[in-house]
């Protein structure tokens, strides 16, 4: 065996322009399927990355029918104790509780009815950055008695910073909740139905407004890493008994897992479009090398050299050229790959307009991982294996007499 592959890596440099013209055809294949792989998972990863973070965390625990009623009464105690059991897992990177509920607000003539949000200022801003979307004003503290609103909500109100609208609602156990409330800052949200019903207050003064003293609606909890989810859902289900409720961001989002199924199914078909492509392309070169070297291969069997033996090494050859192409594919990909994870492709015109409306910056983001790469390897050189049964089935078939006359 070794003198085979002696000889079909010597056969290669034979005529090294027609070697690396089969090689650059693997080459370019690895390449192209690798880029479009890889644009493919960093948007998703990307979409889940902005949509945790935006607001569902990578999961979610609440009162056992919160997410369905949206209620007050499906509220939960929140304490410090809570909070350092969860701590107690390495995979867990943020906590942020929230109060959440509906109430009416008012300035002058114009009411609307809204969401209210009572947040932690500080741990809300290091996962969301709500303090970078204020627009106007100042953004809340611990303990601050005012109301962040959306920029929208603002102009339907007409109100601006300084101005007091009126709060009003149902608190915990259906108590009146009203109060008036001082506009201490205003915040640009992307997306349009956020920019006209959000507004944020401490969650201080939004328990006790609400009369939800020591209560919130939700603990949102983001991960060091996603591909813990499950992990993590085990230890918090055996933190937590039935009345309260732990969901992931699958299940709290599936509009925006249904979207990626979808964009994923579509570009599996034009990631095998693009195989198929890349399949003609190689096969198109075995058949050129085969035809080249026919009179070749007629001396080599007149002389007495056994078919399957050339056979084999032919197909060695292929196998060879296939793993050069590869491997030259793979090398020039990884600076490539990672100057696109660092520097993303931005988008302008009516594109961008319409992914800052889902609330995503205007880019084309890239994702690097070890398996992305092993797959689109694995396929490409198994195109270039089956393309080598090529030569193999020509080879089985030659009559010596007809190949040594061209």
């Amino acid at each position: 065996m070794i003198t085979y592959i002696k000889l079909a890596w010597r056969n290669l440099w034979r005529n090294k322009k027609r070697t690396l013209i089969a090689a650059s055809s693997v080459f370019f294949a690895v390449i192209l399927s690798l880029i479009m792989r890889s644009m493919q998972k960093g948007y998703y990863d990307y979409m889940i990355d902005s949509s945790v973070r935006l607001y569902t965390g990578h999961i979610q625990i609440h009162g056992k029918d919160f997410w369905e009623k949206r209620s007050l009464e499906e509220s939960m105690i929140f304490d410090e104790s809570t909070i350092n059991k969860i701590k107690q897992n390495k995979s867990i990177s943020n906590i942020i509780p929230r109060l959440e509920t509906y109430s009416l607000i008012s300035f002058g003539k114009v009411s609307r009815v809204v969401q209210v949000t009572g947040i932690e200022p500080d741990l809300e801003n290091e996962v969301t950055k709500l303090k970078g979307k204020i627009v106007e004003g100042n953004y809340l503290g611990e303990n601050s008695n005012g109301i962040l609103i959306a920029e929208g909500l603002a102009k339907l109100l007409n109100a601006n910073v300084g101005d007091s609208v009126i709060l009003y609602g149902q608190g915990y156990h259906g108590i009146t909740a009203a109060a008036i409330v001082p506009v201490v800052g205003i915040v640009r949200f992307t997306i349009p139905e956020q920019n006209k019903t959000f507004t944020y207050l401490s969650l201080n003064f939004a328990q006790e407004h609400f009369s939800a003293y020591d209560r919130i609606t939700s603990l949102s909890i983001l991960l060091k890493d996603a591909t813990e989810i499950e992990s993590v859902k085990s230890f918090l289900k055996n933190l937590f008994d039935d009345t309260h409720e732990i969901m992931d961001w699958t299940e709290l989002s599936p509009e925006l897992v249904q979207s990626i199924q979808i964009d994923n199914a579509s570009g599996i078909i034009m990631l095998g479009i693009l195989y198929v492509v890349i399949a003609f392309g190689i096969f198109g070169t075995i058949v050129m090398m085969t035809a080249e070297r026919v009179k070749e291969f007629g001396i080599l069997v007149s002389i007495g050299m056994k078919k399957w033996k050339l056979a084999v090494v032919t197909t060695l050859e292929t196998i060879f050229i296939s793993f050069i192409g590869v491997a030259a594919g793979v090398l020039a990909s990884i600076p490539i790959l990672l100057y696109l994870v660092d520097h993303p492709i931005p988008l302008t015109g009516e594109t961008a307009e319409a992914i800052l409306e889902w609330g995503f910056d205007p880019i084309i983001p890239f994702a690097f991982y070890s398996g992305m790469y092993f797959a689109q390897i694995w396929t490409v050189l198994a195109i270039a294996v089956l393309s080598a049964f090529y030569p193999f089935n020509f080879i089985r078939k030659l009559k010596p007499s007809a190949a040594l006359r061209g």
